[in-house]
């Protein structure tokens, strides 16, 4: 298997991730009755860092799809080359920094890490034209 094709799964461990430590906190706050119902009612407060927690992975899941299609394209087009496999590294890199320091609520630094996660994607994306 590819570099590329292994930093997405690896995405996609990270994005299930997210989700469930984004979830935890609300059920034990809020309770199962919350969780299981319609989640009409807001229930308790949710930490600020919950919130965080939950747009981090909001954002990983928007930008993962873009990275999910560049890895499939080059793989299938045959066009993985050392550039592609970097920017594939560099992405998982940038979106592991990115959830830690959005959660920690580092405003710039989390702008940062994201644009390098963008960075890897182009890089992906840039295998396909050469």
């Amino acid at each position: 298997m590819t570099t590329e094709l292994w930093t997405l799964v690896a995405a996609a461990a990270l994005q299930w991730l997210l989700i469930v430590a984004a979830a935890g906190p609300n059920i034990l706050i809020k309770g199962l009755a919350w969780a299981a119902g319609n989640r009409e009612e807001e229930g308790e407060e949710t930490p600020p860092w919950v919130h965080r927690l939950k747009r981090a992975s909001d954002n990983l899941h928007e930008n993962l799809i873009l990275f999910a299609i560049g890895v499939l394209v080059v793989h299938v087009a045959g066009e993985s080359d050392g550039t592609s496999s970097t920017g594939a590294m560099v992405f998982i890199g940038a979106r592991v920094a990115h959830a830690l320091i959005y959660v920690a609520g580092i405003p710039y630094l989390r702008t940062l890490s994201w644009l390098i996660g963008v960075a890897g994607t182009v890089m992906v994306y840039a295998a396909l034209a050469g």
